[in-house]
């Protein structure tokens, strides 16, 4: 059941110390949201919109050459903007838990899956050993994995993409967090396996009432698992709304890209090329001036380039789309 606010961002902004740029790169600009518990958030957008930055910020892992403002970032009443190191440990992993893209690069090879699991639990619940082990079986049965106490002797190399995902998933769930971060959680896998994984995910969130941020490229995806949804392009929110709402009726321009280029999702001759956005999401140091999308944008007007277009009504676009999807 969702109930009270968990996740509160207001005004994030995310920049840079480059030995190439004498001022800061800005990467992450005003990204203002929030999250309920047990809510699912899905969060769309091309490969460099700021969406892995975003959660790394909220996970309190970005580089030292990171800088990270924001005039209100609190998780469970607790403002991460001013947590130590030390405080840090306990809710990264405790309470903020993430599954990373790929498994196989997440998942130390040379420990076994028991001793990571273990480690994970020791470090975070007050358990014995034979504790914690009884509790990875457990948890290793819970998503998924046939014979779980033989899984717990493997190394990440001895399993498919699929298990080591489920492991990583485990792993992330061990702890009880109150929000789960699933950057691009599917990327690896095939496309049979992506089902099961974010079935499992959403079953997980339903269960232990847990909120969780879910980050695809994918609208479908988002579509069928989440019930909010943000597009995020060039590091900045370009459209926020109820994911069935978006899904039917993309006011930004990009939202609308992204629903056309699936199949079928609008009315076109047979055999015509599928929909596509031209060029590149602008690299962090190259930003054009007014609104981010409009090199890209088929819809743009003079007034979409001089100057910052601002949020508003969960749109950030002077000339909204009226064309709905199928």
């Amino acid at each position: 059941m969702i109930s009270e606010t968990l996740l509160e961002v207001q005004n994030l902004n995310i920049f840079f110390k480059s030995d190439k740029n004498p001022e800061p790169i800005h990467a992450v600009r005003d990204l203002s949201f929030s999250l309920k518990q047990g809510e699912m958030l899905g969060v769309v957008g091309e490969s460099g919109s700021g969406k892995s930055i975003t959660n790394l910020a909220l996970m309190g892992i970005l580089g030292d050459n990171s800088i990270v403002k924001a005039d209100k970032l609190t998780f469970n009443n607790r403002d991460l903007l001013t947590l130590k190191e030390q405080e840090w440990q306990k809710v990264r992993g405790g309470e903020i838990s993430m599954i990373f893209q790929d498994p196989m690069t997440a998942l130390n090879p040379f420990l076994t899956v028991e001793f990571q699991i273990v480690e994970t639990i020791l470090a975070h619940k007050k358990m014995t050993k034979k504790e914690a082990r009884e509790l990875a079986i457990e948890l290793l049965a819970q998503v998924g994995i046939t014979s779980p106490e033989e899984r717990l002797k493997a190394y990440p190399f001895e399993l498919s993409g699929g298990m080591a995902q489920r492991v990583m998933i485990a792993m992330a769930i061990s702890t009880g967090p109150k929000l789960l971060i699933a950057d691009e959680p599917t990327t690896a896998l095939d496309v049979t396996i992506q089902k099961q994984i974010l079935t499992l995910i959403k079953s997980l969130q339903e269960k232990n009432n847990m909120s969780v941020i879910l980050v695809t490229h994918d609208l479908g995806v988002v579509s069928e698992f989440s019930e909010r949804v943000q597009v995020m392009y060039a590091g900045e929110l370009v459209e926020t709304a109820m994911t069935k709402n978006l899904i039917k009726h993309p006011f930004h321009p990009y939202s609308f890209g992204l629903l056309s280029s699936r199949p079928g999702a609008v009315v076109r001759p047979a055999k015509s090329v599928l929909p596509s956005i031209p060029g590149i999401v602008p690299a962090f140091h190259q930003r054009p001036s007014g609104c981010q999308f409009h090199p890209r944008c088929p819809h743009v007007q003079s007034d979409c380039i001089p100057s910052p277009i601002a949020l508003e009504n969960g749109i950030r676009c002077l000339h909204p789309m009226k064309e709905e999807v199928v």
